[in-house]
């Protein structure tokens, strides 16, 4: 085994772009937790909420943001991003990536068709298959158990991890990540009845495009088009355990959280934001910078950017708002029998007034 590295906070703070506040000898070798770290590990503040960590923690540098008051005695990096500083200390200190199997070439186990063509420094793990016609990009890595179909094409430096299959055709770009148990190009749901009641199976006969620097979760499910191409445009990060159902086209660097739902043929625009468990309903469009809340359910096009929420989902604003009075909703209830009871009352005296006293009809 590898001994740890070993690097000065001056060396760090060269290294991340960051500034130095402390003891620019003081060696950095691992990674924790503000309230695990011990001397020699780096470890970060990002919210506010734990601020109070930073006089009892034991790290050897804290990655701050610099408008953060800073307590004696301690040791900073100071930025504008101290989560992306300490995600590159991670990168610095991590000796073996945690990509690396320790399969570094073309297993004999995989099985590759003849006519499929690798790249230079092409990687293959155990049991991996490779189908006719399909081409691997220069230092693109297949983890175990890939599965790669027919004609499909992969740009450079891709890692696909245990357990990925990609169906015929589809065509990946570079720098592509997919995690494990991902399926890319499965059939997309598509059925039509028949006058026996029966339902007769659509052939989904398109591709599925993912361009550049996109990363795909683990059991995560990019449906092939019927006709033509699903697209999961440029730098978009989508979550574990999503559905992309057919013909759907992701905008460039959409953030796509797990258990999100989105029905066949949306169209949705640049830097949207889908929370956890959200739904977007078939053949909408989400324009650029639409932000939705966790939960919240899509069945309108979204045409102007801004956040929403709900179900069906409304400006943030607005559904504040309808949150605020629904907490309120026991008292409003007391306060609508109170005034019911009340009526009632001011009914019951009318009632003996009017029947206790004549009634004149002249003018």
């Amino acid at each position: 085994m590898q001994e740890k590295k070993s690097i000065t906070l001056k060396e760090l703070a060269s290294l991340t772009n960051s500034k130095l506040v402390g003891d620019g000898d003081h060696s950095i070798t691992d990674v924790d937790s503000l309230e695990s770290a011990r001397s020699e590990d780096a470890s970060f503040l990002a919210n506010l909420k734990y601020k109070e960590l930073i006089h009892s923690t034991q790290a050897g540098v804290i990655c701050v943001h610099h408008e953060l008051p800073l307590a004696e005695g301690k040791n900073y990096l100071v930025s504008d991003n101290p989560s992306l500083t300490f995600q590159h200390i991670i990168e610095l200190l991590l000796i073996t990536p945690y990509n690396s199997s320790g399969f570094t070439e073309i297993h004999h186990t995989a099985v590759i068709h003849p006519s499929a063509r690798l790249g230079r420094g092409v990687q293959i793990a155990p049991y991996v298959v490779i189908d006719q016609g399909a081409e691997i990009g220069d230092y693109s890595q297949l983890g175990a158990h890939v599965s790669i179909g027919s004609g499909v094409k992969i740009g450079a430096h891709c890692l696909f991890h245990p357990h990925v299959t990609v169906r015929e055709k589809a065509v990946i770009g570079n720098r592509v990540i997919l995690q494990p148990g991902c399926v890319i190009g499965s059939c997309g749901f598509g059925y039509t009845a028949t006058n026996e009641g029966t339902y007769q199976k659509l052939d989904q006969l398109g591709i599925v495009a993912i361009e550049d620097d996109v990363e795909i979760g683990a059991n995560t499910t990019v449906d092939r088009a019927r006709f033509k191409q699903t697209i999961i445009s440029e730098g978009t990060k989508i979550d574990n355990l999503v559905q992309i159902a057919h013909n759907v086209c992701l905008g460039k660097h959409n953030i796509i959280i797990s258990q999100s739902g989105i029905a066949g043929s949306v169209k949705t625009g640049k830097n949207v934001v889908l929370g956890g468990q959200a739904g977007i309903v078939g053949h909408l469009e989400i324009t650029d910078g639409v932000m939705i809340a966790t939960r919240g359910g899509v069945s309108k096009s979204l045409l102007k950017p801004g956040k929403y929420a709900g179900g069906p989902v409304m400006t943030l604003a607005e559904h504040n708002r309808q949150q605020v009075h629904l907490r309120k909703i026991s008292s409003y209830v007391k306060q609508i029998d109170s005034l019911e009871k009340r009526v009632k009352e001011l009914e019951e005296k009318l009632k003996e007034l009017t029947c206790n006293k004549p009634v004149s009809f002249e003018e």
